[in-house]
């Protein structure tokens, strides 16, 4: 029973997750900045009180809520993907086995710098963007491996720009993998074409 109702929490938690990018991409139409709140709030009671939490035990009495940002609309991008080389990335991960990505292409963002977006090559597809910023494993900066922008198969999905082809890229919605929480698992972490050289002060921070 107990794998049965760990399938099921997860199920669930993916569940939620799928409606809240929804809710995020229809508020974000009028208002990034009350989308990006209602994003903070569902994945609070969802780290506080769901079963499939990444929290462990013995953090869970403690939590007041995650270390989240104050939203930024310069943080905010539409941008086109741009033809590269391709490139291959396989992860070993603690309970998906080998995850393999394709890189497709590569954003650029004015001022800041560019990264590469990954295709998983396995069933179901998705788009993944994970990012590395300077302030990475610093002190009150963000978590040591990157945190992710884009995680489709998951439903971290902040939906296609404005014009057709492009991206929306929200920093401000960037948010700490599983494994920032719980060393058990193993996460796609960013590669260096999804490094970039500036701190980007928004999005979810890390307490260490």
């Amino acid at each position: 029973m107990t794998d049965i109702q760990t399938a099921v929490d997860v199920a669930d938690w993916r569940r939620r997750v799928f409606a809240l990018y929804e809710l995020v991409r229809e508020l974000a139409d009028e208002d990034a900045s009350a989308a990006h709140a209602a994003w903070v709030v569902e994945r609070d009671a969802l780290f506080a009180r769901h079963p499939s939490t990444p929290l462990l035990p013995e953090d869970r009495a403690s939590f007041a809520g995650l270390p989240v940002a104050e939203y930024d609309p310069e943080w905010r991008f539409e941008l086109s993907v741009e033809q590269t080389e391709p490139a291959d990335l396989d992860v070993e991960t603690g309970t998906d086995g080998v995850v393999p990505f394709e890189r497709i292409g590569v954003v650029r963002l004015p001022d800041v710098g560019s990264l590469d977006v990954w295709r998983l090559r396995s069933y179901g597809g998705g788009l993944f963007v994970p990012v590395k910023d300077a302030s990475a494993g610093r002190a009150d900066g963000t978590y040591g491996g990157g945190r992710y922008l884009l995680d489709t198969i998951k439903g971290a999905d902040l939906g296609p720009g404005s014009n057709p082809g492009t991206l929306v890229l929200d920093f401000n919605f960037a948010y700490n993998p599983s494994c920032a929480y719980d060393p058990a698992w193993a996460c796609p972490l960013a590669p260096l074409g999804n490094t970039l050289p500036v701190e980007i002060p928004v999005g979810e921070r890390y307490r260490g």
